[in-house]
């Protein structure tokens, strides 16, 4: 009779600290749940608002651009190219004589800060490819139009951007003596058998050496000219020499 007692106290209180741990654990599952919908739902509106910020940051890039290209005071085409490169850095510009058009292809980032149950969160970051058009009908003033594009449309002007630093640096590096066209190819080319850069040509013009280089991009599907500048003198450091793109070579 006591055993039965016995036992039947145990499995009471045995059903009770079960109703109790699936109290618990229901409770924080439920609050895992919350937390996991609420953070994603925060995370996807700051995200939204990272990609708004960049799309109205190219629209302005985009117009702050068209007003350069209006006062620049020129028609020459290469230099208004510079002109495009200065206001949005696009590494990919093109022209279209036929169109008195330039198109300039770049990508744009942003940061917003992501929340997370583990470890607090931390930064993330938005990539939009843009594509932007300007044109100047005659007799009006030069207009701009901003598409968004696939990442793969970006992909070559961003192996290019990064192929024009490198050589940057190693152009601002040079020896005096080595800014010459074969100094540079072996500057940029070490071993003579890479498809990245074409070195058309090197020469002084003052206290400034120029270089031209039509560089290709990883996937050999986008080619752009740059002109590299420095000064003549021996120097050192990559913020040494600039580099701009040039329709032609």
């Amino acid at each position: 009779m006591v055993t039965s007692r016995a036992t039947g106290l145990v499995t009471t209180g045995c059903l009770t600290v079960l109703a109790v741990l699936i109290v618990v654990f229901g409770t924080v599952a439920s609050w895992l749940w919350y937390r996991a919908w609420h953070d994603g739902k925060v995370n996807d509106e700051r995200r939204e608002t990272a990609y708004a910020s960049i799309r109205q940051q190219a629209r302005d890039t985009a117009d702050e651009t068209a007003r350069a290209l209006g006062t620049a005071g020129t028609t020459d085409a290469d230099a208004l190219t510079e002109v495009i490169w200065r206001h949005s850095e696009a590494p990919v510009i093109t022209y279209d004589a036929s169109r008195h058009a330039f198109t300039a292809t770049a990508v744009s980032h942003a940061e917003y800060p992501r929340k997370a149950i583990l470890h607090g969160g931390g930064p993330d970051m938005v990539t939009q490819c843009f594509v932007v058009a300007y044109t100047r009908p005659p007799g009006r003033a030069w207009t701009s139009r901003v598409s968004e594009r696939a990442a793969d449309a970006c992909r070559p002007g961003t192996g290019i951007s990064g192929a024009v630093n490198l050589a940057r640096t190693r152009i601002a590096n040079m020896h005096t003596e080595d800014l010459t066209r074969a100094g540079v190819r072996k500057a940029l080319d070490p071993t003579g058998r890479g498809r990245t850069y074409d070195v058309r040509s090197a020469a002084h013009e003052g206290d400034t050496a120029t270089v031209t280089v039509r560089v290709t991009a990883p996937d050999a599907t986008t080619a752009q000219c740059y002109r590299f500048t420095r000064p003549v003198q021996d120097v050192s450091g990559p913020n040494s020499a600039t580099a701009v793109p040039a329709l032609s070579c």
